[in-house]
């Protein structure tokens, strides 16, 4: 699909996340105009011009800009944070938490000088925590200012669900929710292969989804990024194009239905603490999160990660 015309990306972060994303970005058409911003502007202009000389290749004109001076994100229709210290092996997202918030609390105000009227889409973990102290650095409505959430993770979970279904993973649908972390979880009880529910899917007349398998998928995708940093020190392909797809959600207007993270307002009884829930993602950012039916335990978890990620933020003060 063609990019809007006049459409522009920014990136923060010229690291393995934000060069895979503008990478991405470029590949897909996401917008017309890609700008890559790095305090280490070797790097960044490096970046810039390996991703412009290919240009010729990608599916639309596209113009590639950047480096270390923070201008040229100027007049962004989108900016997408990924800079921040990365997660190391053995290493939780909450622990990222402290050094992070204090990168953030004085990268936004330059942000906002720059690009006033953009959307902010975090993508630094742990990016709940960050979405709600930038939220309050910003003063930005939650709506303008939100997380890639677990947008990743349900991608991860219907490949899982598709391969074991043998079906494409466009015709999965489920959803990760909750903190993108350790207590995330995925409601089963929506959760269905076309019209199907995800238990009664059938293979050779044998329901294939036992309880037993759907736990440990849910864990494998828990872990799935732990298992990923420990063999190459970094997701970044996959994280690149999940942001490239909440971009283009923006930028086209589209009103997609994306599991997103905002600061919430009273859903579900929350308030204060930012978690992922399906959203309606378009332009101007999130236009509304869903009340998306769950069952008991389901809402118990969701509650559960809602208090964890209050007490990460009451031990930083936020």
């Amino acid at each position: 699909m063609p990019q809007n015309p006049g459409s522009k990306l920014a990136i923060v972060g010229a690291g393995s996340v934000g060069t895979s994303l503008a990478y991405a970005a470029l590949i897909r058409g996401s917008a017309s105009t890609v700008a890559l911003f790095d305090v280490n502007a070797a790097k960044a202009e490096a970046e810039v011009l390996d991703l412009a000389h290919g240009t010729q290749f990608t599916a639309a004109a596209a113009t590639v800009a950047g480096g270390g001076d923070i201008a040229a994100i100027d007049g962004a229709d989108v900016v997408v944070i990924t800079a921040g210290a990365k997660q190391a092996p053995g290493q939780t997202r909450l622990d990222l938490a402290g050094t992070n918030v204090r990168i953030l609390e004085k990268l936004m105000p330059q942000l906002l000088a720059h690009a006033p009227d953009a959307v902010y889409v975090l993508v630094t973990n742990p990016c709940d925590v960050l979405t709600v102290a930038a939220q309050q650095i910003s003063g930005l409505a939650p709506a303008r200012i939100f997380s890639s959430g677990t947008v990743l993770d349900t991608s991860r979970l219907r490949w899982l669900l598709a391969r074991q279904a043998g079906v494409s993973v466009t015709s999965v649908h489920a959803s990760m929710v909750g903190e993108h972390g350790d207590t995330e979880f995925p409601i089963w009880s929506g959760a269905t292969i076309g019209p199907v529910p995800i238990r009664q899917w059938m293979v050779e007349g044998a329901r294939i989804f036992s309880p037993e398998y759907l736990a440990g998928t849910a864990r494998e995708v828990m872990q799935a990024a732990y298992k990923v940093i420990a063999g190459k020190g970094a997701t970044n392909y996959a994280i690149g194009l999940s942001g490239a797809r909440i971009v283009e959600a923006l930028l086209r207007s589209e009103n997609a239905v994306l599991p997103v993270s905002t600061v919430l307002d009273g859903q579900y009884g929350i308030s204060g603490v930012a978690l992922s829930l399906p959203s309606i993602v378009g332009n101007g950012g999130v236009r509304a999160v869903l009340d998306t039916p769950m069952n008991d335990g389901e809402l118990a978890s969701l509650h559960h990660s809602a208090d964890t990620l209050q007490q990460a933020l009451a031990t930083l003060g936020i």
